[in-house]
């Protein structure tokens, strides 16, 4: 029985790293990114992502590391998803609309913000920093045939993400490199993504790593469509140009669709996950008549099939929601009906109680959107 023991044949730590080698031979020739006038092939995304991590070891990034990453959508946000942690470090990227003075930056060994950007940053985050090179001069500068650096343990950090926010300050969350794993292929099957799909980036990566669609999309060698902002014009655009199979959008971006000037039924199906709050029934009615497939996800920031492995500098926060009971308490309410459905119903912290009454937001939200003259709604208790 000693000989069923793990060993360097049979064993080597999980990672979404190794996607990418594949994607590399498998689909070598086929189309990885498309951004305006630029594109990629797979074995190009491979040799650049090779080059940016043996540049970063070169710049003296160190295992463990954490280098952080302030950009859009565009082609380089997408490539240092993989580049980063295979230069051993840990990836970070930092959601755009939170505030820097929230965010605990004293950790960071360096800063990779897109030139769109910099009016964005703050000055505590940047006044320390000197200038290096532009991302391209970096990466020139690097081994296209970089040995990178696979994790010692799978249960090794892989990216530190903040969560959005939703229900107290931003909480910096560390996922390892088998938890990303996992994460990545639930995603692929539960949403049932085919081979060579074609994804439209509406999703900002920075948002829980694109839901891990990056790592994602090199398993099933698709075609990255790139958008920098996400604008209802380009998205029904780009979707025609570019015969769009599967695209992420929040229910606000479902609601800009569907009341769009543009509005128009497409000529092909194009599913669509949506998540982050409950979507109206009358825009989820309104979206699916013109074409687009919609499945309404659940995501958690701290969640891919493995729990979040800790909060960055809060053990208080790590051991409110991490009970020794075994279970992870998110602060959503939700009810399990006769047949088995999970139900989310709300944040727990968002139900509005008048006259000792419990009122859900959402559904009070879903009656304001059946009103025709009712573009958004948004409903919040009154302190």
């Amino acid at each position: 029985m000693e000989l069923l023991l793990p060993n360097p044949a049979n064993s080597t730590p999980l990672t979404t790293l190794g996607f990418l080698d594949r994607a590399a031979t498998a689909y070598g020739d086929s189309p990885s990114i498309v951004y305006n006038n630029v594109s990629y092939t797979w074995l190009q995304t491979h040799c650049r992502c090779l080059q940016m991590a043996s540049s970063l070891t070169s710049l003296g990034i160190q295992r463990g590391q954490v280098v952080s990453v302030v950009a859009p959508n565009v082609p380089s946000m997408y490539e240092l998803q993989f580049a980063v942690p295979m230069s051993g470090a840990v990836l970070n990227n930092i959601n755009t609309r939170l505030d820097a003075h929230t965010l605990n930056t004293k950790h960071l060994q360096l800063i990779l913000i897109d030139d769109e950007m910099v009016s964005l940053g703050s000055k505590s985050t940047l006044s320390n920093s000197h200038f290096l090179d532009h991302y391209e001069g970096i990466l020139e500068d690097g081994d296209p045939k970089f040995k990178w650096l696979r994790p010692k343990s799978e249960w090794d950090p892989i990216v530190l993400n903040y969560t959005s926010s939703t229900t107290s300050c931003p909480k910096g969350v560390s996922l390892s490199h088998r938890a990303i794993l996992k994460k990545t292929m639930d995603a692929l099957v539960d949403w049932s993504v085919s081979n060579q799909p074609v994804y439209l980036w509406t999703l900002p990566i920075f948002h829980a790593n694109g839901w891990s669609f990056p790592w994602g999309m090199a398993v099933v060698g698709g075609t990255n469509i790139c958008l920098c902002k996400v604008d209802h014009s380009q998205i029904y655009r780009l979707v025609q140009q570019h015969k769009v199979t599967h695209m992420y959008g929040a229910p606000v971006v479902l609601n800009m669709l569907s009341n769009s000037p543009n509005l128009k039924t497409l000529d092909h199906y194009v599913q669509i996950l949506t998540a982050g709050s409950p979507l109206p029934a009358p825009v989820l009615a309104k979206t699916e008549s013109m074409g687009f497939v919609v499945s309404h996800g659940y995501r958690l920031t701290e969640t891919g099939g493995i729990v979040v492995s800790w909060y960055l500098k809060d053990t208080k926060g790590t051991c409110k929601c991490m009970r020794e009971n075994g279970w992870f308490y998110t602060g959503d309410v939700g009810v399990i009906h006769p047949d088995g459905y999970l139900e989310i119903k709300d944040r727990s912290k968002d139900i509005i109680i008048s006259d000792g009454e419990n009122i859900s937001v959402s559904k009070l939200e879903s009656v304001l959107y059946s009103h025709p003259a009712v573009n958004e709604a948004a409903a919040v208790a009154k302190p």
